[in-house]
């Protein structure tokens, strides 16, 4: 069975479907995610909070999560990861 992780508000994705996890900060994801928004292609799990990782799965979709990247990637690892930031709970 694949790993399953928590992306944030009890929204859960497989691992192994998981391509990449990134910023959205930069303008070429912006574009992605806009142009994934149009499509309908992107899936949002941040329950209206502000997009803090947007992660690429194989099947070209997009899902916006409001839990940091490196969280995301410590929980895909496996580790208790502790990014400091004081103003994110385990969401």
């Amino acid at each position: 069975m694949e790993k399953l992780i928590n992306i944030g508000f009890g929204n859960i994705v497989n691992t192994a479907k998981i391509i990449a996890i990134v910023s959205p900060d930069s303008a070429p994801v912006k574009r992605l995610v806009q142009k994934a928004k149009e499509t309908g292609t992107a899936i949002d799990a941040t329950q209206g909070r502000k997009t803090k990782a947007v992660l690429v799965m194989e099947s070209s979709q997009l899902v916006l999560s409001a839990l940091l990247p490196e969280t995301i990637a410590g929980r895909a690892a496996g580790e208790s990861y502790d990014s400091g930031d004081k103003n994110q709970e385990d969401v």
